[in-house]
């Protein structure tokens, strides 16, 4: 996520640099050979390519709109999940406690015990994170133009790393061999806390209706963990993705023919500057365009993304805190205004 001021205007060339010489070439080509070849015959009337434009335009807003609306579904539910982390860490810490305990502890190996879940609940926001980024064939990120600027600005843990390194930090030997055994490894984490409440439940540290509202918490991280996956999982609609494209291809390959006829009623000389207005036109398409695609998927691990590393990060440091746990963590570093 960009957390500096507004993107400047280099910035926006340099990312749409490609665009602006393609558009560049494509408006050069029919006004050299109107004007230089007098290809008199290459003009279009303006009306039909205007009523073009005007429904791409449209086209373009509502999958812009789509897109927004993804992104920021996306971080309402790593919200959520913030809250109920939250939640999860002092449930825990005051719930699990040697009240109803048959063998009680020592209020050192009791916090042991609350380490423990908390350890858990760590794993499985990593492994959930780490899930979430993994790379889809139909992801912006995995352009050109995105993977450059990402790699200039920019890392991603989950991108540099691995899941099974990072999963070692939270979890018990034997732990860690069963969740790497199997595919859906954040799921599988939340079943092994659901496993862990009952051990506690049995042994009298917690009584049943503390178990029920732990194990409630732990069905809202499975829905959040659900709800991420679906946008993870399910695209913008294709056929939407790439009538929008070609709509946006053919509009701005018909512009330089209109703006012919346009600046040739101004005489020889304004000819030449059908180039620089096509292109003007073509860029603010195109650039829309480029935006509803760096914004439709949101955990792809692009500048514009919900920052689940940073959030997974600050979630783990509340609940540290919270436990009065020593750790040497601090929120994620900011890279070049771009939070991650």
């Amino acid at each position: 996520m960009h957390v500096g001021k507004r993107y400047t205007f280099k910035e926006v060339i340099l990312w749409t640099r490609r665009d602006i010489l393609f558009l560049f070439i494509l408006a050069s080509i029919p006004t050299v050979l109107y004007q230089i070849l007098d290809w008199t015959w290459l003009i279009l009337p303006w009306l039909p390519i205007a009523l073009l434009g005007t429904a791409v335009a449209f086209v373009v807003g509502f999958k812009n709109n789509a897109s927004y609306d993804r992104l920021w579904e996306a971080r309402r539910i790593w919200g959520a999940i913030t809250n109920n982390s939250r939640s999860w860490g002092i449930m825990v810490k005051d719930y699990v406690s040697n009240r109803h305990a048959i063998n009680p502890l020592s209020p050192e190996a009791l916090k042991q015990v609350h380490l423990q879940l908390y350890n858990r609940h760590f794993a499985w926001l990593t492994a959930l994170r780490y899930q979430l980024r993994e790379p889809k064939n139909w992801e912006a990120i995995n352009l050109p133009h995105n993977r450059e600027y990402r790699n200039k600005w920019f890392r991603v843990e989950e991108q540099d790393g691995n899941m099974q390194d990072a999963l070692k930090a939270y979890l018990a030997p034997e732990e860690f061999e069963i969740v790497m055994s199997k595919t859906n490894k954040a799921a599988q984490i939340l079943a092994l806390q659901s496993r862990h409440l009952e051990t506690l439940l049995n042994q009298g540290f917690i009584e049943d209706f503390r178990h029920m509202e732990l194990e409630k918490m732990l069905v809202e991280l499975f829905n959040q963990q659900g709800a991420s996956e679906r946008i993870k999982g399910f695209p913008y609609p294709r056929q939407f993705a790439s009538l929008n494209n070609w709509f946006i291809k053919i509009f701005v390959a018909l512009v330089p023919f209109g703006m012919l006829q346009e600046f040739a009623k101004l005489g020889d000389t304004f000819v030449w500057m059908a180039i620089p207005f096509s292109v003007l036109s073509g860029w603010v398409f195109t650039t829309m365009e480029r935006i509803g695609e760096t914004s439709e998927n949101p955990f792809e691990g692009s500048a514009n993304d919900v920052p689940i590393t940073a959030i997974s990060r600050n979630i783990e440091i509340d609940l540290l805190d919270m436990l009065d746990v020593s750790h040497p963590l601090k929120p994620i570093a900011v890279q070049n205004n771009i939070l991650v």
